[in-house]
């Protein structure tokens, strides 16, 4: 069975990077029913294709089957001809996504020690499988990749081209074009190959869940058919897919995607191969975070940790602090981050942290950078001065990097009525012109230089979905201020 992965990103030849399996060598490696081959089919800094090659060994299937059961040895007496006679070592399944879990261990994680910041930025990619059994045939395809962002291609095979009319069969060739984070891509293969197979080539443990939950970690709480990956990836057990389940459930509440992250101006973007608002919200800040040059970070109401989780995959950043005022969120955070399965050094790396943001916190102090990502507007607007003492006057970072809808943006939301804000746990949503006073007003307050910018498709009218201010600090303390120098208003550029 086949899996490849292309991309046009330039050099494309940095792919060998992001998967940690050089382009000018074929690699093979054993795994429990036979051996995975990697070996590159095209690599140029135009377009590079890795290539993942499954070779199944019957014998070796049916005894790890019986293995994976507790059952004997096969005898005359019990063999059965269906164990060694199959569609495994040819259609792609859960063993192609257990041979993925070897062979890509550090790409599914979103680490790469020689290119980690373009780990965590998405990238043009297309991934074919060309032959995948599908139970429910191509439309099932469709509905589960869809959602994720992928222009998706799911051709049904014939049973034989020679005879037409004897139609198609159980299998189809799977495209998926998009613009995706590497890790994301092969986490979403990895948690759908076996659920489009509806089959697992071993037993389904209660540890299954877990695996489920932290592959299917920032998008599986949202997809609209999470039930029935869910209960395929699970094998139909009806005690583990409603444990699942629940925890999904959990996990969606508490990291509720704004109405501007589903139904923005980019609402296309699955079909135009673009990232999502929220992707390029990430990305702007992870910008901004790497023009400070800034090592030490604070993500200020992380939530369950998805700018954490791209922060992690960059070396650059050698202290790591998640903070919420949410225990649950930043359970949530430890998941997705696989906290428990990181190696010690990484995980020395990340701290998480329950705190309130109106609260001044000591452990807070002298950070080279801290992050409010869509933090600020989900705060009373009376309590705001109370953060702004804590972030820019107590903890006082080197770089604030502050993001918020824009509300003149609204209007271009044909789902939002008039009046009414992004996401239910809003209690104000600023324009420009409001966003603009506020950060001029603690920059100069707090003795910070500030950069403002947008995010998202610019509107000629109504601006970006998306406000940015970057404040850079101007004067190492406000405490111990030169008396001759003018009034913080004048002193900033």
């Amino acid at each position: 069975m086949l899996l490849t992965l292309t991309t046009t990103h330039q050099p494309a030849t940095d792919l060998g990077h992001l998967l940690v399996k050089h382009p000018d060598r074929a690699q093979s490696f054993d795994v429990p029913v036979g051996t995975a081959h990697v070996f590159y089919p095209e690599a140029d800094e135009q377009r590079c294709t890795a290539a993942l090659l499954l070779d199944v060994d019957p014998l070796r299937l049916a005894g790890a089957r019986r293995r994976g059961r507790g059952g004997p040895a096969a005898t005359p007496e019990t063999f059965n001809l269906g164990q060694y006679v199959n569609d495994r070592p040819y259609a792609a399944s859960s063993l192609l996504a257990s041979a993925m879990a070897k062979v890509f261990r550090s790409a599914l994680r979103g680490e790469s020690r020689e290119r980690a910041e373009l780990a965590a930025t998405p990238i043009p990619l297309e991934l074919r499988v060309p032959v995948l059994r599908c139970r429910g045939g191509a439309e099932v395809a469709i509905r589960v990749f869809t959602p994720l962002g992928w222009t998706v291609e799911a051709a049904p095979i014939p049973l034989d081209e020679a005879y037409p009319e004897w139609g198609d069969s159980r299998y189809v060739d799977l495209r998926l074009t998009g613009v995706q984070r590497v890790a994301d891509a092969l986490n979403h293969l990895y948690v759908l190959l076996p659920v489009l197979d509806d089959a697992k080539h071993y037993w389904v443990a209660p540890d299954e869940v877990e695996k489920l939950l932290r592959a299917g970690a920032g998008w599986l709480a949202g997809h609209p058919e999470r039930g029935l990956i869910t209960r395929r990836y699970l094998a139909h057990q009806r005690a583990l897919a409603g444990q699942a389940l629940a925890q999904l459930a959990e996990e969606r509440l508490t990291d509720e995607p704004t109405l501007a992250d589903t139904v923005d101006d980019e609402s296309d973007t699955a079909a135009q191969g673009r990232p999502s608002l929220a992707a390029r919200r990430r990305a702007a800040v992870l910008a901004a975070l790497a023009d400070s040059g800034a090592s030490r970070v604070l993500d200020l109401g992380c939530g369950s940790g998805a700018l954490l989780t791209a922060l992690a995959g960059d070396r650059r950043y050698t202290e790591i602090v998640g903070t919420d005022v949410s225990s649950h969120a930043l359970t949530l955070a430890a998941r997705r981050l696989r906290l428990d399965r990181l190696p010690e050094r990484q995980r020395n790396r990340i701290n998480l942290w329950q705190s309130a943001l109106t609260y001044r916190d000591d452990r807070l102090r002298g950070y080279d950078a801290a992050v409010l990502m869509e933090v600020i507007e989900h705060l009373d607007p009376p309590r705001l001065p109370a953060l702004e003492d804590v972030v820019f006057g107590h903890a006082r970072p080197g770089t604030v990097v502050v993001t918020t809808p824009n509300a003149e943006y609204n209007v271009r939301y044909d789902g939002l009525p008039a009046g009414r804000f992004r996401h239910a746990d809003h209690r104000f949503e600023w324009t420009r012109t409001e966003f603009t006073a506020w950060a001029e007003r603690v920059a100069g307050t707090y003795g910070y230089r500030l950069r403002l910018a947008g995010v998202g498709d610019e509107d000629p009218e109504v601006g970006s979905p998306t406000q940015l201010a970057v404040l850079t600090i101007d004067v190492p303390d406000p405490d111990h201020r030169d008396p001759q120098l003018p009034p913080w208003k004048e002193e900033r550029p």
